[in-house]
């Protein structure tokens, strides 16, 4: 059977910091599933370059397979969903969601890692301490108001053709999650219990060979970063 690249029939399209990573490593386990490597940014940065440039990027899959990318940032871009819409109305979307107050502690916690002389996570919430006005416009809040982002691209596509994954439950059920990922992908269920250790030190599941010969293969360094603590009137207000 001849292997070609084809143009991703299934996007995980979000949300940052939400699990995406996670999901993506899990998937790739599936023999029916070819994904990108790196983020191809094409429907959000790249877009000018065609595409013929996009399928460039893609690996190698039969007919049999599925291809697909992950960049967490096109659930929040504008334009995105209508530019998805005329490469394939029939494309798949896959949102990996998670409790939007953690996600922001996460977000705020990969950017300090970046720029450690950054504002503190409360000052960049409220707007203004003194009558604590949540800040919505700050992008570690704006990337978890899902349902406003989720109008735009149920403009362009059914609900039924976008899955939401629980970034918390990817973690505590991860084969119970994938069941539904693979379900709504319409590939057999052979990513199973049998392909997760779990790892108490890090509180993440790690990948294991079924044939186990191997050893089990954790989630990446930066995952389980330790969060900062937030003062929890700022959590509370955030709910």
């Amino acid at each position: 059977e001849t292997a070609s690249k084809k143009l991703p029939q299934a996007i995980i399209i979000g949300v940052k910091k939400g699990g995406t990573r996670a999901l993506l490593e899990f998937l790739r386990l599936h023999p029916d599933i070819r994904a990108a490597g790196a983020e191809p940014h094409f429907f959000d940065r790249n877009y000018d370059k065609g595409l013929p440039w996009y399928r460039e990027l893609m690996p190698k899959s039969s007919e049999s397979q599925l291809t697909m990318e992950k960049t967490p940032s096109y659930f929040v871009t504008r334009d995105v969903p209508s530019r998805i819409y005329s490469m394939s109305k029939d494309t798949r979307l896959i949102v990996v969601v998670r409790n939007p107050v953690t996600r922001a502690i996460s977000d705020y916690t990969q950017t300090r890692s970046k720029k450690p002389d950054i504002a503190s996570f409360e000052s960049l919430t409220l707007k203004n301490i003194s009558v604590g006005v949540i800040d919505t416009t700050w992008s570690a809040v704006q990337i978890g108001l899902y349902a406003k982002h989720l109008e735009r691209w149920l403009q362009f596509f059914p609900l039924e053709q976008l899955l939401f994954v629980s970034g918390e439950r990817l973690i505590t059920d991860p084969a119970g999650e994938m069941a539904r990922v693979q379900a709504f992908l319409g590939l057999r269920r052979v990513i199973t219990e049998k392909y997760f250790h779990f790892n108490p030190a890090k509180g993440f599941p790690c990948l294991k060979r079924p044939d186990g010969n191997s050893k089990p293969h954790c989630l990446g360094k930066t995952k389980g970063r330790t969060h900062p603590n937030i003062n929890p009137e700022v959590v509370q207000r955030l709910r």
